[in-house]
């Protein structure tokens, strides 16, 4: 893949790489639905968190995606989005099953990492099939990693005893809203409605 390039500054470096597909789904099924505005994280806010959290080092932000044939135009805004803020975008066509992005965000962690200036790595997906082993890997170099995601699904970092966690809201300001997280675990003692995912009808639909 294509080395991104980064303004290189004296200090050490934090590389955030984001799961686009991952984020998005995980998302999806935790609301039900296909996210509104108020419920998509607001990448500037990420931003700043990430440069708080690098202090006078380099702040890396990369997004991994993949683009599905036929939707260039709706994908397009949201690209440009981010890199207005900062975001470096690493997209790939989905043109079979085995188009994931994961072994980018790997090599690209890899890549960080022989440079030797890579001080701690903030990963946004809930897949532990694809980055548990990889990043405590990483943590045993001597390298800090956090995994940034949903509580409700990234269980493989919580679960770690070495890998660092936070739930994407607790970071202000990355949503518009609070997220309707009604769930088995978090029931409050008069108890509480779930929510169909969809309607009763759509058992009408013709699959």
């Amino acid at each position: 893949m294509t080395d991104v390039e980064v303004p290189q500054s004296p200090g050490s470096r934090v590389l955030l790489v984001w799961d686009a597909p991952n984020m998005d789904m995980s998302l999806g099924s935790l609301l039900g639905a296909r996210p509104t505005s108020a419920y998509r994280p607001r990448f500037d806010a990420v931003g700043r968190w990430l440069l708080e959290l690098a202090g006078d080092g380099v702040a890396e932000a990369c997004v991994f995606t993949n683009v599905t044939p036929g939707s260039t135009e709706v994908v397009r805004p949201w690209v440009e989005a981010l890199r207005n803020v900062g975001f470096a975008v690493f997209a790939k066509p989905k043109v079979t099953d085995d188009s994931d992005i994961d072994s980018d965000m790997l090599d690209h962690i890899e890549l960080r990492r022989k440079e030797g200036d890579l001080a701690q790595v903030v990963v946004a997906s809930g897949d532990g099939r694809a980055f548990r082993s990889p990043l405590e890997a990483l943590v045993r170099d001597g390298i800090d990693v956090t995994v940034i995601g949903f509580r409700e699904y990234a269980t493989f970092a919580q679960s770690s005893e070495v890998i660092g966690f936070r739930d994407l809201e607790e970071i202000d300001g990355v949503f518009r809203e609070p997220l309707p997280r009604m769930t088995l675990d978090s029931l409050p003692d008069e108890g509480a409605w779930l929510q169909p995912f969809r309607s009763l009808r759509s058992l009408l639909e013709k699959r």
